[in-house]
């Protein structure tokens, strides 16, 4: 059902503290509900049945408010960012459904020292840059994975699965080797006649080099720059040329930017598919 592309990596922080941003994008596509009769020669998505029972999609409107549940704040005009490519063409952007809350859950195995707290306050920071409006469901068991189910209703109940985040490292999650520092994506569903939204990501961090990063004196400050630059990623953006931005690959730069913020703020004005 679907398909997916290889995700970017983030490279290892080099000696010169320069990290090499290098995840994502991975858009691991959800196929929607599309009949065989409503397909054509050139759609994106498989057939697939309508929801039941036994659906690998949640009923439809779980969670869904009829508007949305925040507001992206005013920012300064900029065009330094770059969105990831919407499944869609016929989109502008994808990003999530801003009638609903984004849910995300932490995996709190092997978590490094130093580490607490860091995940909230940079899933504070895109909250408050988008408008979405994020809410932690706890910890979980759930690991990582290359092709993980987005409607796990054992495990969550009837809804999309939350935003995961892991500590985690090259044995558990290939495509972490050498320098690779983190993996992110967001996948995304979509039924006929209505916009594609993203339902579910992941985070998933090299707890080996990130315990290294933490042990140095800016490294709390440094780590809370990455995670929010990977939920950038997980949002909406890619990488862009200019290195005074967060979301540039290499630079060193652990804060939003006005280019930045003015992508978060985009990203905060997706479609409400209740639909979905």
């Amino acid at each position: 059902m679907g398909g997916s592309r290889p995700p970017r990596r983030r490279r290892r922080p080099s000696s010169k503290r320069k990290l090499r941003w290098g995840t994502v994008g991975v858009v691991a596509v959800v196929a929607a509900l599309y009949l065989p009769f409503l397909l054509s020669e050139d759609a994106d998505f498989p057939a697939t049945l309508p929801f039941s029972p036994g659906s690998d999609m949640p009923p439809p409107g779980v969670g869904a408010s009829d508007t949305p549940l925040g507001t992206p704040p005013e920012v300064e005009e900029s065009d330094e960012f770059v969105l990831l490519e919407p499944p869609d063409r016929s989109q502008d952007f994808i990003a999530y459904d801003p009638c609903r809350p984004v849910h995300y859950v932490v995996r709190p195995e092997d978590a490094p020292p130093g580490s607490e707290g860091l995940i909230k306050a940079a899933v504070a920071e895109i909250s408050a840059a988008t408008g979405l409006q994020w809410v932690y469901d706890g910890t979980t068991s759930e690991g990582p994975s290359s092709d993980r189910a987005t409607y796990q209703p054992k495990r969550y109940g009837e809804k999309w699965a939350p935003v995961l985040f892991t500590w985690t490292n090259e044995d558990e999650t290939p495509g972490l080797e050498g320098t690779m520092i983190a993996l992110a994506s967001s996948e995304h569903a979509q039924r006929p006649g209505t916009p594609a939204v993203y339902v579910a990501g992941q985070v998933k961090l090299d707890v080996d080099q990130l315990s290294e990063i933490l042990e140095e004196p800016e490294g709390r400050y440094e780590v809370k720059g990455l995670i929010l630059h990977e939920l950038g990623h997980v949002v909406g953006l890619d990488h862009i040329d200019d290195r005074d931005q967060l979301m540039h690959a290499t630079a060193p730069v652990y804060e939003m930017q006005d280019g930045d913020r003015a992508g978060f703020a985009l990203l905060g004005t997706g479609p409400c598919v209740p639909e979905l």
